[in-house]
């Protein structure tokens, strides 16, 4: 039977696989990876920094194996905020674990929504010279607020948007892919540092901060698990579109890093605030570079106004739901939209986009490892254990060797990522605990 919505009216399950891997897809190559090319060859020191991305790769298919077998469990709408309350059901943790994945999504999707503030007023620099820093944040605050305005209305046509907006993005990545690809030079792509790959302390905490930005341009690879209710045959479609959604996206990004630092040496690219209008230039001249930062400006308003629309919906689905603070449910009187959660999470990212763009994308990260993606991996644990095998409709290969890969690379990019971001992590789950106890008592 079809999954009722929290208004009682059946959700129709409209998404076979393809639909599915598009969904994740165009999600996951937004704006991203032309802001953090740049930042991962630093983080690494050197075109080693592919190795971030192959191993991000590995972790983002292991993380997935979870989020399939959850998904396929239970096949509903919510994601994480279902998993963590039906695997824990009837625990203390049942009640505690989904407020906690609120509370960190409060602070952790307005750091995504902020990087590509960041990211737009970055590629606004190579028309506006000599952008100052005060600038820079004026760009953020006008996008910001631009993408609130819109959004603060009944909207009809999000879904067509989002469609001729993903075109635009499309044809940016196979732009620089196909021109990277024509003027290759494999000695400038491959000009490795002396000891690139030698083991030591800075090795592996470069490896760490670059698989962290790996992570932050694979997010994504899960978006289809927050529409499961949607999804016909879940257990068979859900995984696949997770698989193919990482295999086809680490291969695009494997590619785009390679066509730029095979044009643009890595020691340029890592300075770069817009490498990929840098790259463009190079080969076609300053017009098609103003061609391609128009893409990517387009791209970038895109990913945000995307993230603003749905990341509002999931403090409200919580709240209306009778598991977060009451004032995140209220409805805009005449447009029927959580205008509440959208006012928060909008100034919030605004707030955000004051930070540099490699700490917000550290402190995004950093909290919702703890409670999302261990807490998950956890859950799945939980659920094996007190379940006969045959109640899982999709079962990962060889478990448990894929989650515990992803429970360690989450812990590995956690530590690396450095003591105050770490800390960050650490006080929004115990400021959550806090909320949670206030939120009880009210």
């Amino acid at each position: 039977m079809p999954e009722p919505d929290p208004a009682g009216q059946p959700l129709v399950r409209g998404f076979g696989f393809l639909e599915a891997a598009a969904l994740n897809m165009s999600n996951m190559v937004g704006v991203g990876p032309f802001l953090t090319i740049p930042l991962i060859i630093a983080a690494a020191g050197g075109p080693q920094c592919m190795l971030g991305w192959l191993l991000g790769a590995v972790l983002a298919v292991c993380d997935g194996l979870v989020w399939s077998e959850l998904a396929a469990s239970m096949p509903g709408t919510g994601g994480t905020y279902l998993y963590l309350r039906e695997a824990f059901r009837g625990t203390r943790l049942g009640l505690l674990l989904p407020f906690l994945f609120i509370w960190q999504f409060i602070f952790s999707g307005p750091l995504e929504i902020a990087s590509g503030y960041i990211g737009f007023a970055q590629y606004v620099g190579f028309f506006w010279h000599g952008m100052t820093a005060t600038a820079t944040h004026l760009v953020c605050v006008a996008v910001g607020l631009a993408t609130i305005l819109l959004l603060y209305r009944r909207v009809t046509a999000v879904g067509r948007l989002t469609i001729v907006l993903w075109a635009g993005m499309l044809a940016t990545v196979l732009w620089i892919i196909a021109s990277g690809l024509a003027h290759f030079q494999p000695a400038r792509a491959f000009d490795f540092p002396p000891h690139a790959f030698t083991f030591s302390r800075g090795f592996f905490l470069g490896l760490g901060s670059s698989m962290l930005i790996a992570m932050y341009d694979f997010l994504g690879y899960f978006d289809i698990c927050y529409v499961g209710g949607e999804v016909r045959d879940p257990a068979r479609n859900i995984p696949r579109s997770i698989l193919l959604s990482v295999l086809v996206v680490a291969a695009i990004y494997l590619l785009m890093n390679l066509s730029i630092i095979a044009v643009v040496p890595w020691r340029q690219a890592m300075q770069s605030k817009f490498i990929a209008s840098e790259f463009i230039a190079r080969l076609y001249g300053l017009r098609a570079a103003g061609l391609v930062t128009i893409l990517v400006l387009w791209t970038a308003f895109a990913s945000v106004f995307a993230l603003l629309f749905g990341y509002s919906r999931i403090p409200y689905a919580a709240a209306a739901d009778g598991n977060f603070f009451k004032v995140f449910a209220r409805l805009h009187p005449a447009g029927r939209f959580p205008h509440v959660a959208l006012l928060v999470l909008g100034g919030l990212s605004i707030l955000a986009s004051f930070g540099d763009l490699d700490a917000v994308i550290a402190a995004l990260l950093t909290s919702r490892i703890l409670v999302q993606f261990l807490g998950q991996i956890a859950a799945l644990d939980y659920l094996h254990r007190r379940r006969p095998k045959p109640s899982f409709p999709f079962r990962m290969w060889l478990y448990p060797l894929p989650a515990f890969i992803a429970a360690a690379g989450w812990i590995y990019i956690f530590c690396t990522s450095g003591w105050i971001y770490a800390a960050f992590g650490v006080l929004t789950l115990l400021s959550g605990v806090l909320a949670y106890r206030i939120w009880v008592r009210a």
